[in-house]
C-alpha cells in the first residue's frame, strides 16, 4: 500500500523530468517550446471564453428563477411512475452543462436531505457517473473545429442517462 501511495505521489513530477530529460537528450529548447505552447493555451481560452461564459449565465438564471424546480415539481407524475425521485431531475438535467452548478444543486441536496439518505447517496453517484455533455462537446468540438458530430450527443445522452438510472438504483440498493 506505501508503494502505490508513494506512486501516486511521485508520477506527476517523473511524468515532468521524463518530458525535460527528453527534451534535453533530443536537443530541444524547452524553454521556448513551453512558451510556445502557454501562448497557444491562452488562445484557445480566449477562444472557448464566450461559450463558457454562455453556459455559466444560462444555468445561473435557470437555477435563480426558480425554474428547475417548478420543472421538478411539473414532472413529478412523470418521474413517479418511472420510479426516479423528481428532487433529482434539475441535477441530472445541469449536470449535462455545468459541473459547478451541479455540485451548488448537491449541495442543495445535501443540506435539505443529508449526505446519508437515498437522494444524497443518489446525488452523489449521479455526480461521479455523468458528464458535462454540452459543456464538453461545445469546448473541445469548437477548438477543434469539427462542425460533424455524428453520433457524439446520442452516445453521450445514453451513456449520461445509463448513469443517471444506475445512481437511483444504486443507492436504493445501500
Amino acid at each position: 500500500m506505501k508503494l502505490l501511495l508513494f506512486l501516486s505521489d511521485a508520477i506527476i513530477p517523473l511524468l515532468i523530468f521524463y518530458i525535460v530529460g527528453m527534451g534535453l537528450l533530443q536537443k530541444q529548447n524547452i524553454y521556448d517550446d513551453f512558451i510556445k505552447g502557454a501562448a497557444d493555451g491562452f488562445k484557445t481560452v480566449i477562444g472557448i471564453m464566450p461559450t463558457l461564459i454562455g453556459l455559466m449565465v444560462a444555468v445561473g438564471i435557470l437555477r435563480a428563477s426558480g425554474f428547475l424546480n417548478f420543472l421538478a415539481s411539473g414532472m413529478s407524475i412523470f418521474t413517479e411512475w418511472i420510479h426516479f425521485p423528481s428532487e433529482l431531475l434539475p441535477l441530472a438535467l445541469v449536470k449535462m452543462f455545468s459541473s459547478s452548478a451541479a455540485t451548488g444543486l448537491t449541495i442543495d441536496l445535501f443540506k435539505e436531505f443529508g449526505a446519508d439518505s437515498y437522494l444524497g447517496r443518489a446525488a452523489s453517484i449521479m455526480m461521479s457517473s455523468t458528464e458535462t455533455i454540452f459543456y464538453t462537446m461545445s469546448v473541445y468540438f469548437m477548438t477543434a473545429k469539427i462542425k460533424k458530430t455524428r453520433y457524439t450527443l446520442a452516445g453521450a445522452l445514453l451513456s449520461s442517462i445509463t448513469g443517471i438510472a444506475v445512481s437511483v438504483y444504486l443507492a436504493g440498493k445501500m
